[in-house]
């Protein structure tokens, strides 16, 4: 079962202010006014009480909102569960993600009500899954709408552009030593340079796709290991989340590995 944290956040911002506002419109000022004027047995004064769930939620829907208002308009975490894009993100990494990127949306409604930036190709970009949008992903944009995608071995095309790739060596391998052995290319996507692992020779999916409009092809950096639209095909523009910008945490809790050199690291 997947929680909805989103739509937790807001049922809990929304109930704390209602109980809130409810309290101070019609119940405050009846205490206020006991408290100023009553008196009890002994001739102490009323002491005024606020009732314990409005005291809740007096102080927990100020940071509530905060936190609903950043996390669904700023900035978002999210935890890398997969290799799928290494070598540039590793399992275990914490990545924050710019959610003013690609529009700003309305939290669980996701309906865009500021346009802002387009994703480019090269971008690292959070979407919900299109054959389950419960489910986050997170993969390259390596095509946007028009673009005429070839993939066929180890190599890439775009818009009929060979996409050049420079060996770099062996690849060490991860904490857990995933992927070691595989071989690491420096890919040149249309100017945008990043590293890509190669297991084996040559993609497990071939083909040719060309990208409709308001849609987007994504690719893993981990090329024969990733489940991307080569399988499954094309993002749609309303199930972007936003762009990954930098790594604020390492902790592989699997292997218990945590990294601290990776923290503050930017995404590229």
């Amino acid at each position: 079962m997947i929680l909805d944290f989103t739509l937790i956040l807001v049922l809990a911002t929304l109930i704390s202010g209602l109980i809130w506002l409810t309290d101070s419109l019609f119940f405050k000022k009846a205490r206020v006014r006991r408290a100023a004027t009553g008196v009890v047995a002994d001739g102490a004064p009323v002491v005024l009480h606020e009732p314990l769930l409005v005291d809740y939620a007096r102080s927990f829907f100020p940071i509530l909102l905060v936190v609903l208002v950043v996390r669904s308009f700023i900035v978002e975490p999210f935890r890398i569960p997969s290799g799928s894009l290494m070598p540039t993100l590793l399992v275990g990494d914490f990545i924050l993600v710019n959610k003013f990127s690609y529009g700003l949306r309305l939290p669980v409604l996701d309906t865009k009500i500021l346009p802002t930036w387009e994703p480019k190709r090269g971008d690292i970009a959070v979407f919900r899954y299109p054959n389950d949008p419960k489910v986050d992903y997170i993969k390259r944009v390596i095509g946007v709408p028009g673009d005429h995608i070839r993939v066929e071995g180890n190599k890439l095309w775009v818009n009929g552009t060979p996409i050049p790739e420079t060996y770099v060596g062996v690849y060490p391998g991860d904490d857990g030593m995933r992927m070691a052995g595989a071989s690491v290319y420096r890919e040149n996507l249309l100017g945008v340079e990043h590293d890509v692992l190669f297991e084996k020779d040559g993609y497990e999916k071939n083909g040719e796709w060309v990208v409709p409009p308001h849609e987007y092809f994504m690719m893993g950096d981990n090329r024969d290991n990733s489940n991307d639209s080569r399988y499954w095909g094309f993002v749609p523009e309303a199930n972007l989340v936003g762009k990954a910008f930098m790594i604020w945490l390492h902790w592989d809790w699997k292997d218990g590995k945590f990294d601290a050199s990776r923290i503050g690291m930017g995404i590229h």
